[in-house]
């Protein structure tokens, strides 16, 4: 590992590459400090704190939200707009189906369809957003409805900023731009994290024993990775055999349809908490009332009656996008045409069945796992005597690890295009 990262230092482009991805990830985070211009944050600040809901968007969003930076939304208006057309193109809408189906020119339509929705998505959610915190601690006192937009206005145009970033960085530099982003969030809020749990573990007359439960809180954190990493390289591998083979060159030519034990990867979680955190949000917009308390206490995650039903939703979302994402139908009919099929296994209908009855048992494990990572941050609170704010963050645990393992991977594989290049290159040269 280590002569691969010093190999991709030398190699020019690539250190180009990693050099430019580092200055738009200054530049994101330079914008995060720039707080939105008439507003009162301290009063937000002590909000967040004492919100679970606030805190974990906090956390997902790198400390963004709790200052009001201008970055405070995000990319998460193109995400939510990038999961809408991706579920009305399956099947939905018949001119979206076509397009998701035309190749490179069709996702460039789908894609600016997304922007556009992207824009009316922040604008609403930036609104929202400003007037639940405005009501809920008084952020801007005596706002007329230009303040409002004036506010809001900032807090898309930022998030649109922060799209362009990321595709400056898909294209100039490594990996996935979007998720690069996201990921630099999460990680720049994680010394603050470990610093406050240390300082919540050892103050006082904890002494000791405080240190020793922090080294456990470590330990468990590091676990968590490691049940991640496993969880995300986790597939079943189905043997296929080319229809041409002999029986000399059977085992040669034998193949494998890798099926992934995770192939939702993070959508669910995200999908379960938009679906607990919507009421919750509606309700700030009313009068508080016993039916309003009520449904905000049956929606809080740090609830066990909450907490059981966004782990059944996280379950179900889980068997649902890997549905969208794995269709065994068209994988059926992809194996059949590149003449290909499943030993002891009929093409055609049986192949269909037989790959569904398989990701089927995958999806009930990769379920169970995703739902209990998902969990940790509201679960550990209950156990022990961290605060919820200090809850593992396995949700972003997951973000993490997922973009940092694709990430190197896209290194890798420019690394080695690179080395052939070079070997072609100087093979001609010859």
């Amino acid at each position: 590992m280590i002569a691969t990262v010093i190999s991709m230092f030398k190699n020019k482009e690539i250190r180009k590459r990693i050099l430019f991805t580092l200055l738009m990830l200054f530049i994101f985070r330079f914008g995060a400090a720039i707080v939105v211009p008439g507003v009162n944050t301290a009063s937000l600040m002590s909000g967040v704190n004492s919100n679970s809901l606030l805190n974990m968007l906090n956390l997902l969003g790198g400390g963004m939200i709790q200052q009001l930076s201008i970055f405070s939304m995000g990319v998460g208006p193109y995400i939510t707009a990038s999961i809408i057309l991706q579920l009305l193109s399956m099947d939905v809408i018949p001119y979206l189906t076509e397009l998701s189906k035309s190749g490179a020119s069709g996702k460039k339509v789908i894609d600016r369809y997304t922007r556009y929705l992207a824009v009316v998505l922040g604008f609403v959610q930036g609104l929202t957003m400003m007037i639940a915190f405005n009501r809920s601690y008084n952020i801007m006192p005596n706002a007329g409805v230009a303040d409002y937009l004036f506010v809001v206005t900032i807090l898309s145009a930022g998030s649109m900023f922060l799209l362009w970033v990321g595709d400056q960085i898909s294209m100039k530099g490594i990996g996935n731009g979007v998720s690069i982003l996201i990921f630099a969030g999460i990680v720049a809020r994680m010394p603050s994290q470990f610093t406050q749990v240390f300082q919540q573990m050892t103050g006082g007359k904890a002494g000791w024993t405080g240190i020793a439960m922090f080294a456990v809180y470590i330990l468990v954190y590091l676990l968590i990775i490691v049940g991640v990493v496993l969880m995300q390289l986790a597939e079943r591998k189905i043997p296929i055999q080319y229809t041409s083979s002999t029986v000399q060159t059977k085992k040669k030519d034998m193949t494998y349809l890798p099926l992934k034990l995770n192939s939702a990867s993070v959508i669910p979680v995200i999908f379960a908490s938009s679906v607990m955190i919507a009421p919750a949000t509606i309700a700030s917009f009313f009068t508080q009332n016993s039916f309003t308390k009520a449904l905000t206490n049956f929606t809080d995650m740090t609830k066990p009656v909450g907490l059981i039903i966004y782990v059944i939703l996280t379950i179900l979302f889980t068997f649902f996008y890997t549905k969208l994402m794995v269709d065994p139908e068209k994988v059926a009919e992809n194996l059949n045409k590149s003449g290909t099929y499943i030993p002891g296994i009929r093409p055609g209908t049986e192949t269909k069945e037989y790959i569904n009855q398989v990701l089927n048992r995958l999806t009930v494990l990769g379920s169970l796992a995703l739902a209990f990572i998902a969990a940790i941050p509201y679960l550990m609170p209950m156990v022990t005597n961290l605060p919820k704010s200090m809850g593992l963050g396995g949700t972003g645990i997951i973000i993490v690890v997922g973009v940092a393992m694709e990430t190197w991977k896209s290194l890798k594989g420019q690394l080695t295009q690179r080395s052939y290049r070079g070997f072609i290159s100087k093979a001609e040269g010859n």
